[in-house]
């Protein structure tokens, strides 16, 4: 199967990451390990090329805009610094490898905001994720989209492409939270929905019951589905607390198969397949 979103070559896997990638692929599963920023981007093109079943993508993640700290989860923190999406740059990346099957991670988050100007920041993420889908066109590559709080705004803005006969390629929104509607949205205009393992989190008070974003993950279609780790956080259960590793993403699909009513393997099978048509992997 595949982990269509991961960051394997990132520090959270500095000490073992050969042998967490020998974990993963003697499970079968494969991987996208997904750039952030350019340093990250670079990096991710190495790992890449030195391992089959790994291909990666170069992007900048809308947090990477401005300085802040983030918080993924009770385990890791990182601090952000300030970059813009240079089209030269990454275009020269992308010309450097053919194992680059998408730019990302790219996208809005307007629910993390640096006490600054807020409006000023977000104008900044527009201006930045217009240059990304300008070279997603450019290059005829699919994009790998960070939403949050700003599911509206990104359709707006993808619409725009799309009506004007750009974005061929489409995309994916990653590790997607929002509700069956917004989900719709992003299937209407071809683009594909990811879940992680946030889907697997029961619910505190009463952990019988259907979450919100597991109804949501029942009732998308698994022809626009896709399911990913974004590991070296989110860890689903059962080893929610530990680092997630991207063979983890099993316990993704099983939860899909669950909630669905279907196998695992079928969930393994219909998620593959749109990842191959997506990221053209084979």
């Amino acid at each position: 199967m595949t982990d269509s979103h991961c960051h394997i070559h990132f520090q959270g896997y500095k000490d073992d990451m050969e042998e967490v990638i020998d974990r993963t692929q003697t499970r079968g599963v494969r991987m996208i390990t997904i750039g952030t920023q350019k340093d990250t981007s670079k990096y991710g093109i190495e790992v890449a090329e030195a391992h089959e079943n790994i291909w990666c993508t170069v992007g900048l993640h809308p947090n990477h805009v401005h300085k802040q700290t983030i918080h993924e989860d009770a385990m890791d923190a990182f601090s952000t610094r300030e970059e813009t999406f240079d089209k030269d740059y990454y275009r020269e990346l992308i010309k450097s490898s053919s194992k680059v099957v998408a730019i990302g991670e790219v996208g809005l988050d307007f629910f993390r905001l640096p006490d600054m100007d807020k409006e000023d920041v977000m104008e900044t993420q527009l201006v930045n994720v217009h240059h990304a889908l300008e070279l997603a066109n450019e290059t005829n590559l699919p994009v790998v989209l960070h939403v949050r709080d700003a599911h509206a705004e990104m359709v707006d803005v993808l619409k725009q492409y799309i009506d004007s006969g750009r974005l061929d390629r489409r995309g994916v929104v990653h590790c997607f939270t929002g509700t069956i509607e917004e989900a719709r949205a992003y299937h209407d205009i071809g683009f594909f929905t990811s879940f992680t393992g946030i889907m697997t989190f029961k619910d505190r008070k009463d952990p019988e019951k259907l979450t919100p974003l597991m109804e949501v993950a029942r009732d998308v279609p698994l022809e626009w589905m896709m399911v990913e780790t974004d590991a070296p956080y989110l860890t689903p259960e059962p080893h929610r607390g530990k680092r997630n590793e991207p063979w983890m993403v099993i316990h993704v699909a099983e939860k899909v198969a669950e909630l669905k009513g279907v196998n695992v393997e079928e969930v393994e099978r219909m998620t593959d397949e749109n990842a191959n048509k997506l990221f053209k992997l084979v």
